[in-house]
C-alpha cells in the first residue's frame, strides 16, 4: 500500500511529485502515455520562469524528474489500464504490465491531447512549424504567414492572438459559420491580419524539414490551392486523458475532471486531480506545476487528518 500514488509525469504528476517526497510521502508516479507530458514535444520554451535563454521542453521535464527523484519519489514506467476507485481509499491501479498498485491517496495528472486533423504530412512537421499551441510557439513566427485549422473559441483565440506576430494568419473551417461565440468570431473577422476560408479542409501540410504551406480544398466545389505559410496551428480542441477514469470521477461534458471550488479535490475523497486533465482554460506548464503543488498539499493534509 502506497501513501501517495501520481498518474502522470508532466509538470502537475511531477511538481506534486516534489512536493509530496518533501512531505516525505514517498510517492510513487506512474509515468503515463507520455513520460514528461506534452513539454517534452515542444522544442524550445521560453516562457517557464526561470529559463531566460528559452530550454529545451525534454530537458525541462527530465529536470523536473530528477528534482522529484533526488528527494526520494519513486517512477514507474508504465500506463493505468483499469481502477478502481473507493470514497477514503484504498484506490486500487492496474498497470499495463499486470502490476496492481493500492494507493491511500491518488493525484491524477494525465494531462491532455491535442485533437489534430490525422494527416502524415501534419505528422511529419510537429515541432518543425506544426503545432498546437500558438500561446507556446507563437513567438517563433515573426513576421510570417500562419494558418490556424478550426472554428471554435479556441481557434478565435489563437488565430487573435497570432496577429500580435504574424504577417498574416489564415483560419481554415470546415464550414461556412463559425461555432465559436459571437464576440470572439465578430473580434476575429474584424482584425485586418485574419483571412478566413470558409467551407475549407487542409489536404497535405506542404514541406520537408519545416513547413512551406498547406494545400486546401473547398468543400463547395472540390477545387484545391496552395497557400503558403511558415507556420501550422491545430486548434481543434484537447482530449483530456481522463477516460481509464469514468465511472468513478465527476467529469464535464468535454471530459475534464470536475474540481471542487478551488482546490484539487474530486467527488471521491482521498482523490485528488491537477494540471491539464482538469484545466481546459490555461493549459500552460506553470498553471499545471502550480495544480499540482496543490494537489500534493491536498493530499498531504487530507491523509494527516485521516491519520488522527
Amino acid at each position: 500500500m502506497e501513501n501517495v500514488v501520481i498518474v502522470g509525469s508532466g509538470a502537475a504528476g511531477l511538481t506534486a511529485a516534489i512536493y509530496a517526497s518533501r512531505a516525505n510521502l514517498e510517492p510513487v508516479v506512474i509515468s503515463g502515455i507520455l513520460p514528461g507530458g506534452l513539454l517534452t514535444q515542444t522544442s524550445d520554451v521560453e516562457n517557464y520562469p526561470g529559463f531566460p535563454d528559452a530550454v529545451n521542453g525534454f530537458e525541462l521535464m527530465m529536470k523536473f524528474e530528477q528534482q522529484a527523484k533526488n528527494f526520494g519519489t519513486k517512477v514507474i514506467n508504465d500506463i493505468v489500464v483499469k481502477s478502481e476507485l473507493v470514497d477514503g481509499g484504498p484506490h486500487k491501479l492496474t498497470l499495463k504490465s499486470g502490476e496492481v498498485v493500492e494507493a491511500n491517496a491518488l493525484i491524477i495528472a494525465t494531462g491532455a491531447s491535442p485533437r489534430w486533423l490525422g494527416l502524415e504530412s501534419e505528422d511529419k512537421l510537429k515541432n518543425k512549424g506544426v503545432s498546437a499551441c500558438a500561446t507556446c510557439d507563437g513567438a517563433f513566427f515573426r513576421d510570417v504567414p500562419v494558418v490556424v485549422i478550426g472554428g471554435g473559441d479556441t481557434a478565435m483565440e489563437e488565430a487573435i492572438f497570432l496577429t500580435k506576430f504574424a504577417s498574416k494568419v489564415y483560419v481554415v473551417h470546415r464550414r461556412d459559420e463559425l461555432r465559436a461565440s459571437k464576440i470572439m468570431g465578430e473580434r476575429a473577422q474584424k482584425n485586418p491580419k485574419i483571412e478566413f476560408l470558409w467551407s475549407h479542409v487542409v489536404e497535405e501540410v506542404l514541406g520537408e524539414n519545416e513547413v512551406k504551406g498547406v494545400r486546401v480544398k473547398s468543400l463547395k466545389d472540390d477545387s484545391e490551392k496552395v497557400i503558403e505559410v511558415k507556420g501550422y496551428f491545430a486548434a481543434l480542441g484537447h482530449v483530456p486523458n481522463n477516460q481509464v477514469f469514468n465511472g468513478f470521477i465527476n467529469m464535464d461534458q468535454a471530459g475534464y475532471i470536475q474540481l471542487d471550488s478551488n482546490s484539487s479535490y474530486t467527488n471521491v475523497d482521498g482523490v485528488f486531480a491537477a494540471g491539464d486533465c482538469a484545466d481546459h482554460v490555461y493549459r500552460q506548464a506553470i498553471t499545471a506545476a502550480g495544480m499540482g503543488c496543490r494537489a500534493a498539499i491536498d493530499a498531504e493534509r487530507w491523509l494527516e487528518a485521516k491519520s488522527h
